[in-house]
């Protein structure tokens, strides 16, 4: 965000322009939820008429194409400088390459429902990491409580008293392995670009744009062109990437801006609510009683893991 401030020796002249009205930020956090749990069906939906790999390609081509108008609009620059840049790819490849395609093969062989679920599990990767990678992130026992709650709820989503029958491994396999990418990456992100001065949007964009040009490389040397044009499947891509990449990565850096991150990283206990409720609504697919209970019991452990410690008093 940027403001304008009026010059001293104009101040006189001219009335300060009055400031420009947002968007309340319940409702963009709505919008978030709503695009972000809608994500997974569009990846459905993709995937009917092309490869995961172009799916993923085309999400991020939309995606950096949105974040780059706004950069434009807001005459920012890229960042600078080598060290900053070899950082950005390897977070380009953590945070959107790696996982954006691992849910597009996931949801192969998948429901979007499960594959939304498996989503809201990162929380609970990033508990269990940083109690490993971040030494000043003690653990507490509500935070260990929780952190056995959720995968507890996993093994219900998952029907594990069933010996997981029906449920394709490999793709649930994918999709956790995609959750535990994102909080890999965040990890890396703290220890190597905090504090590099540039803005959000830039690093973002460059990120995006690094990821688009990995993308590049693995849907050249893997996929084949399409022998047709899927119209439906392709708008489900172009939504994907300007919607649910783009666009929504410009309203969840507003909302850390306006109320924090802990108030705007609570968007990620709607976005499977949203993911179930599309998929069955929508795409018509089957829903077990234990998806729903499980799911409640993931988001109950990965908001328990989300409880910080109150500081102690220092008595004097």
């Amino acid at each position: 965000m940027s403001t304008v401030t009026t010059p001293a020796d104009r101040a006189t002249t001219a009335p300060p322009a009055p400031p420009r009205r947002r968007l309340d930020w319940r409702l963009r956090f709505a919008a978030l939820s709503l695009i972000w749990g809608f994500s997974f069906l569009l990846i459905k939906v993709g995937t009917e008429g092309y490869a995961p790999f172009q799916v993923t390609l085309g999400r991020l081509v939309f995606g950096t194409a949105v974040l780059a108008a706004a950069m434009a609009v807001r005459r920012e620059r890229l960042p600078r400088g080598a060290r900053t840049w070899g950082h950005l790819a390897v977070a380009a490849f953590l945070l959107n390459a790696l996982p954006f395609s691992l849910f597009a093969y996931a949801e192969l062989t998948i429901p979007s429902t499960l594959a939304g679920i498996c989503n809201a599990t990162s929380p609970l990767w990033g508990m269990a990491l940083s109690l490993v990678a971040l030494s000043e992130d003690r653990p507490t026992r509500v935070r260990v409580a929780g952190l056995g709650l959720g995968f507890l709820g996993v093994l219900t989503v998952l029907g594990a008293w069933q010996g997981f029958h029906g449920l394709d491994a490999t793709g649930t396999a994918l999709a956790l392995l995609a959750s535990l990418s994102y909080p890999i990456g965040w990890i890396y992100v703290r220890r190597t670009l905090a504090g590099t001065g540039h803005s959000h949007l830039s690093m973002t964009g460059a990120q995006l744009m690094l990821a688009t040009v990995q993308l590049v490389v693995v849907t050249s040397l893997f996929t084949t062109l399409p022998t047709r044009v899927s119209v439906v499947p392709l708008l489900a891509i172009a939504a994907l990437g300007a919607l649910g990449t783009g666009l929504a990565m410009l309203l969840q850096y507003g909302l850390v801006a306006e109320v924090g991150p802990t108030t705007a990283q609570m968007v990620t206990y709607f976005v499977p609510v949203i993911a179930t409720a599309a998929g069955v609504a929508v795409l018509g697919e089957a829903l077990a009683w234990s998806t729903p209970v499980g799911a409640v019991i993931v988001l109950t452990g990965a908001a328990l893991t989300q409880v910080r410690p109150k500081p102690r008093k220092v008595s004097q």
